[in-house]
């Protein structure tokens, strides 16, 4: 059975296909559990510093968060618990102060006790990194003024102003509590250790291939984990993943499979595969990089997206690639995302395509670059990344440029857009908690948003930004949304926003516990997974 439901938060539309309720089976222990991870090896283990899947989906179960969106209920944009904290707090302070007492009793791995210390220091990494470190999601959290551990067992967060954004912005899931002394003797080291306080123990790191973990014995949630341990091998081939699990050699992987991936594990398998499926808080985008001639033009920028047509292309990529809904900058569930007829008033979403393609070829002859020659940048991963890519490059030839995709490991990938390395990339905003004004931090300016590749500044943008982040009123900040979204994709042409994903997780129907989420960020710990068998 297949249950699809539409409309404002949406979100909580995450269904399983076949999930068994806690009343029809009780939870058994022991087992380990092996999952693929597609993609090759992270750039590192840091999870202030990456925002792959490629670091969280190995990573996460070795770490504790202050806050999370309960396990039992991921697709929900509000239902947010304690992790480390004992309560969640009522703000004071006019919406402006948050203070959350420490479970005592917590140790990291190496059996030194977690304090408010290591609680605070570890979000002052997050929200503002010493010279030298990077934290990718720095920009979400503009409105903390200080992070405070007054005691062992209290961490306050004052903030700038108040704002509805923070406490979703304070589940998120890459944001793991480090152990302070570590991070005073060198603040990169956890970019090459692991050493945290989840419901897994690290074991070991095969380099490139696979990451083991076993059960932690002393973890604060009692009775968890169900598992004596895990192995996450990294396998970037799609072939190679249906292989593994047709053959049961890996029981999932977290990611999304593609629609005829699912189908053909349910054909051969039957009831020895269960799947799960989710609208997904991710998408594609293409970033043009303004420190290269010709992007630095306008013009140029505007007409290769003028060129695409999205609307043909998203239900014919449907069919073979894990994407679904053609949309702006904010996520189609939300009330704050652009109706199809505001869509179609922005460059790269217009309905008449003949049209945009004369108008695209107009401006590129304008610029004197009529005849352009360059190379994308993509990421060697097989959904959707080449899908998307392949389909951009032979939309751009419509109109007579000659584009090359240059496809390298995640690695190189991140590296080469981190330097400036590259004319055009393909990269993609995805975001854990569906929290729309921060999840256009993607398009933000590098000095606003470290993980913008673009290389433009922009203060007029900023400053809309600033306002949507202030604003309470509903309705004046979806105004304040249909006038950045038309800055950023249209007048500025800075990026552009390609068709959204949709999440696809067959996986062996003996895996029980894991409920799927709007993001392959969210309730990756494991702490609740059990083998039935």
């Amino acid at each position: 059975m297949k249950v699809t439901i539409r409309g404002a938060f949406v979100l909580a539309a995450a269904l399983a296909l076949t999930w068994p309720t806690a009343a029809e089976e009780a939870p058994k222990r022991g087992g380990s559990l092996t999952y693929l991870i597609p993609a090759d090896a992270p750039p590192s283990f840091d999870g202030h510093r990456e925002a792959t899947f490629a670091t969280v989906h190995a990573t996460a179960p070795f770490y504790s968060v202050l806050i999370r969106i309960n396990p039992e209920n991921p697709s929900s944009t509000s239902d947010f618990v304690c992790d480390l904290c004992t309560e969640m707090p009522r703000p004071t302070d006019d919406g402006k102060t948050y203070t959350f007492k420490i479970r005592d009793g917590v140790k990291f791995h190496d059996g030194s006790p977690l304090t408010a210390a290591d609680v605070a220091a570890s979000w002052q990494r997050v929200v503002s990194p010493p010279a030298g470190v990077t934290s990718a999601r720095q920009a979400f959290y503009t409105m903390v003024d200080k992070v405070e551990s007054p005691d062992p067992r209290t961490v306050v967060f004052r903030l700038k102003f108040a704002t509805t954004a923070f406490l979703p912005a304070l589940a998120d899931p890459f944001a793991y509590i480090y152990k302070k002394a570590a991070l005073d003797q060198d603040p990169h080291w956890y970019e090459k250790n692991i050493l945290g306080s989840g419901p897994f123990k690290f074991v070991g790191y095969e380099t490139g291939q696979s990451v083991t973990g076993e059960r932690n014995p002393d973890y604060y949630h009692k009775g968890l984990p169900y598992l004596d341990g895990f192995t996450a091998i990294y396998a970037p081939k799609l072939a190679t993943r249906v292989d593994a699990i047709r053959a049961d050699r890996a029981a999932m992987e977290f990611r999304s499979q593609p629609p005829s991936a699912r189908d053909q594990l349910v054909k051969e398998l039957g009831d020895q595969i269960a799947v799960q499926e989710s609208d997904w808080n991710c998408g594609n985008l293409l970033t043009y990089n303004h420190k290269r001639k010709p992007f630095d033009d306008v013009r140029v920028r505007r007409a290769l997206s003028l060129a695409i047509d999205q609307w043909k292309g998203a239900p014919a990529l449907s069919k073979i690639a894990i994407v679904r809904t053609v949309a702006g900058i904010v996520f189609p569930g939300s009330p704050l995302a652009a109706t199809k007829e505001e869509l179609q008033q922005l460059a790269g979403f217009w309905p008449d395509i003949e049209k945009s393609r004369v108008e695209a070829k107009r401006l590129l002859k304008e610029a004197g670059a009529e005849n352009l020659s360059f190379e994308m940048l993509n990421r060697d991963v097989d959904q959707p990344f080449k899908y998307i890519g392949t389909f951009v490059v032979d939309e751009w030839s419509k109109i007579g440029l000659k584009v090359t995709q240059k496809v390298v490991p995640t690695g190189p990938w991140f590296d080469g857009m981190r330097t400036g390395n590259f004319d055009v990339t393909m990269e993609a905003n995805c975001q854990s908690v569906v929290n729309p004004v921060l999840d256009v931090g993607k398009y933000l300016p590098h000095t606003v948003f470290t993980e913008n590749y673009g290389g433009y500044e922009d203060p007029a943008e900023i400053e809309l930004y600033q306002k949507m982040l202030r604003e309470a009123d509903p309705a004046k900040q979806r105004l304040l949304m249909r006038e950045f979204e038309k800055y950023v994709i249209d007048t500025q042409a800075h990026e552009l926003p390609l068709t959204f994903w949709y999440r696809i997780v067959p996986y062996r129907s003996y895996v029980k516990g894991w409920k799927i989420s709007p993001s392959h960020f969210v309730n990756q710990d494991l702490a609740t997974i059990w083998l039935d068998k």
